[in-house]
């Protein structure tokens, strides 16, 4: 009877622990995804600086990546539409790019949203990755997104 009971605490301790561990083999890869925060917007000599910091973890290199971008002003209204081109950007890595948008007061601008990918080019990457992998934040007080 001990030789018993010592079995199936045995036995359900140790499915206890495989149950355990189960949500860690049923997670997946994580999701491919494109990050790209906008992290400053500051005046400049042109009129609105933007820089951003994108992180490609797509998984494949992307030779060439644009968006089209709206501006929104103090008032909620679009002042204009305006086509960021980030070239190209590695698998796996962090780059830093700044535009320069003529004309834009940063005081002014309440709201970036990212329309659509105009350019997602690399091999083995599909066309809508770059909007279907997006994720977006920022470190201003813009609001940024899709």
């Amino acid at each position: 009877m001990i030789k018993l009971t010592t079995s199936l605490r045995f036995f359900s301790s140790t499915l206890a622990m495989s149950l355990g561990l189960m949500p860690a083999w049923a997670q997946s890869a994580p999701a491919p995804q494109l990050s790209l925060e906008l992290n400053a917007a500051q005046p400049s000599d042109k009129g609105c600086r933007l820089t951003f910091v994108v992180n490609n973890a797509l998984g494949a290199d992307l030779s060439k990546a644009a968006f089209e971008i709206a501006l929104f002003n103090e008032a909620g209204v679009v002042d204009r539409l305006s086509v960021l081109d980030f070239k190209d950007l590695p698998a796996g890595k962090t780059k830093v790019t700044r535009f320069d948008l003529a004309g834009t007061n940063c005081a002014k601008l309440s709201r970036v949203l990212i329309n659509s990918a105009t350019e997602c080019a690399g091999t083995g990457v599909e066309p809508g990755a770059c909007m279907r992998g997006l994720k977006t934040a920022t470190k201003t007080g813009i609001a940024f997104g899709v």
